[in-house]
């Protein structure tokens, strides 16, 4: 197995390395370590090296391959390696052809990191430690690193840990996400063997189509409640407005009750539960529906994902649309959140995401979700 360790100074790579490293029985490289004897040494390289670190600043993209690529070549690391601290580039990135297995992403804040690095004491304490180089590494890992994630996001290798919890936190998700897990001081394979049920609800407007779509890039089955009455009213080429949606909804609870559209939803779900063990429902919306599903899916762990975005944002999106761009406004909301009773699912949700902002905001917070929901 071939991983590759990337985060900012002070998030702890050098410390899950050398502990992944005990637990998979692969060796830790760490580019840092290797500068740091390369600049001990008195040969012009190591003076060249020794004067790009002090002064905080990046070992150039052609001499860092070059030395990378050397250590690699060793017979110790064919079985693979856990590589911290390169690629720090895009550049680096598409030149180095080492068929990685993972990227692991630690994510801390930069204040934290900060505090971190200067409690350093003993051998941890190094002599680049100064404030201002520091700063200036920091800040040079955001402009460089942010596209080399990027990079391995789009080929789907990269994962993303909360590297602000203690170490045993750390690596025990960092383990899970390489299909690991420790027991007993034994590494054994792990693989989510419970089944799980995201069920979306929010105002119009909220992101509830955004959140679907996050879903999907994670290959995730999504079933979407709302299908049943925008499919029916399209192919009768009927107008969306909020007089009909409000019309069809009501008449389909009168005949199913208001856990219709679960009902009318349940084969689907259990269809998609064959194959996949998460399965996520798009526009839940009455307390019925989730005591209807809770009762006919008992063996799986449901979890309710509510989305609160303010109003005046809400209505602009809403307008904003291609299609029922008029389906808005303090009338439907009152609709929604009482006579489908989605005050309750509200309420009783299990996560809040405040979706106001950019869809990278809501996709780092829907990240960090499906993250618990997952290894929970």
């Amino acid at each position: 197995m071939k991983i590759v360790l990337i985060g900012i100074q002070g998030s702890g790579k050098s410390t899950q390395g050398n502990l992944l490293s005990k637990q998979l029985g692969i060796p830790y490289l760490s580019t840092g370590h290797i500068f740091r004897e390369i600049a001990k040494k008195k040969t012009k390289l190591g003076g060249f090296v020794k004067l790009v670190m002090t002064s905080g600043l990046l070992i150039p993209d052609e001499k860092t391959i070059e030395i990378v690529n050397t250590y690699l070549s060793r017979s110790e690391y064919k079985k693979g390696y856990i590589l911290d601290g390169f690629p720090r580039t895009p550049e680096q990135a598409k030149k180095f052809k080492n068929n990685i297995d993972k990227v692991i992403l630690l994510e801390v804040p930069d204040k934290e990191a900060l505090w971190r690095l200067s409690h350093r004491v003993g051998e941890e304490k190094r002599d680049d430690d100064t404030l201002d180089a520091l700063r200036k590494r920091i800040e040079l890992f955001h402009k460089n690193t942010s596209k080399v994630i990027k990079y391995y996001e789009d080929q789907g290798k990269i994962v993303t840990i909360d590297g602000t919890k203690d170490i045993k936190a750390v690596n025990k998700d960092i383990l899970n996400s390489l299909g690991k897990k420790l027991v007993k001081n034994k590494i054994k394979d792990w693989k989510k063997d419970n089944k799980t049920l995201i069920a979306i609800v929010g105002l119009p407007g909220s992101g509830k189509t955004e959140t679907a779509d996050f879903f999907r890039n994670k290959k995730l089955p999504v079933i979407s409640f709302g299908d049943i009455l925008n499919d029916k009213i399209s192919s009768d080429n009927n107008g969306h407005t909020i007089e009909l949606h409000r019309k069809m909804r009501n008449d389909l609870r009168k005949k199913y009750g208001k856990e219709a559209f679960a009902l009318l939803s349940l084969k689907k779900i259990n269809n998609a539960f064959i194959d996949n063990m998460t399965v996520v429902v798009d526009g839940m919306r009455s307390w019925e529906e989730y005591i209807y599903l809770m009762k006919h899916l008992p063996s799986v762990k449901i979890y309710i994902l509510s989305l609160f975005t303010d109003k005046s944002i809400r209505y602009e999106r809403v307008r904003k649309r291609k299609e029922r761009s008029k389906l808005y406004g303090p009338s439907r909301d009152v609709h929604e959140i009482i006579e489908t009773n989605m005050g309750p699912t509200i309420a009783y949700a299990d996560f809040m995401i405040k979706n106001n902002y950019s869809i990278e905001d809501l996709y780092d917070k829907l990240d960090h979700v499906y993250r618990v929901i997952y290894y929970s």
